[in-house]
């Protein structure tokens, strides 16, 4: 099964992606990855690495420099239209209406994203799926943890049923409980063909869960690692090393706690 996925076209690649910014701060230098079906890809990294750069990218926020990021064949940043049709994405701060319900949120953003055919059922079944408790499915958002506003955008984005998805630390500051599931959530989706893309400070999930691990460093995506090539291996020393130069740098400004935590 794993070995047929990987002779697909890629569901979300960067090409030669390139990110300056008008003071000058390089973001991106030519990175170069593909997500198939059925894959999930964690990109690591100290704030300011390119993560939510290259998310950003392909969401057409912000425009390459030069280079391109393609989400199902089309090009993000040309097609931009086009492009989100076939991908799904879930931030760390999920960004929903807090005085409507649960169930309100859900068919409000999957109306806006041209899914007009669903059933109280179906939005009910996605919520169960994400494990938010059944007494919150008619409550309003403003009285929701992190954690149950997180589970609200994954339902949102298992709906939208795109082929591609983006998450941008989706387990930032979720309870433990909240993480596992979270992660076992993904891991379905992958296994049901999605490509995901994901940017992440969670070294052991990305281990755990991740079928390629790439670690970015001022915008260079300095070393790229398969789950099978990572069995055995200190993941975490892995990324002190390659991230050396980068928390020198913190080091010497007093910021290494908080860029790593």
């Amino acid at each position: 099964m794993k070995n047929e996925t990987i002779k697909q076209a890629p569901l979300l690649e960067a090409r030669n992606l390139t990110k300056v910014y008008e003071d000058g701060v390089k973001a991106l230098d030519n990175l170069q990855l593909k997500v198939h079906p059925g894959e999930i890809f964690a990109m690591l990294g100290g704030n300011g690495a390119g993560k939510t750069t290259t998310i950003n990218i392909f969401l057409d926020f912000i425009q390459p420099t030069s280079g391109n990021a393609f989400i199902n064949g089309i090009d993000a940043n040309t097609n931009p239209l086009e492009a989100k049709r076939n991908v799904s994405f879930v931030s760390e701060n999920v960004q929903l209406y807090p005085n409507f319900t649960a169930m309100q949120n859900l068919d409000f953003f999957v109306r806006l994203g041209g899914k007009s055919n669903y059933t109280r059922a179906d939005y009910e079944n996605a919520l169960v799926r994400v494990g938010l408790q059944r007494e919150a499915f008619d409550k309003k958002l403003r009285d929701f943890s992190k954690g149950m506003r997180q589970k609200c955008g994954i339902a949102i984005a298992i709906l939208k049923d795109a082929p591609a998805i983006l998450l941008d630390e989706p387990t930032s500051g979720l309870d433990p409980k909240a993480g596992k599931e979270f992660t076992k959530l993904v891991g379905e989706l992958r296994d049901e063909g999605k490509a995901i893309l994901m940017s992440t400070h969670d070294i052991f999930r990305a281990k755990e869960i991740s079928d390629h691990v790439g670690i970015l460093n001022n915008g260079i995506l300095v070393a790229k690692k398969t789950h099978a090539e990572l069995k055995g291996v200190n993941l975490e020393d892995l990324y002190v090393e390659y991230m050396a130069g980068y928390m020198d740098e913190t080091l010497e400004t007093g910021s290494l706690i908080n860029n790593l935590t």
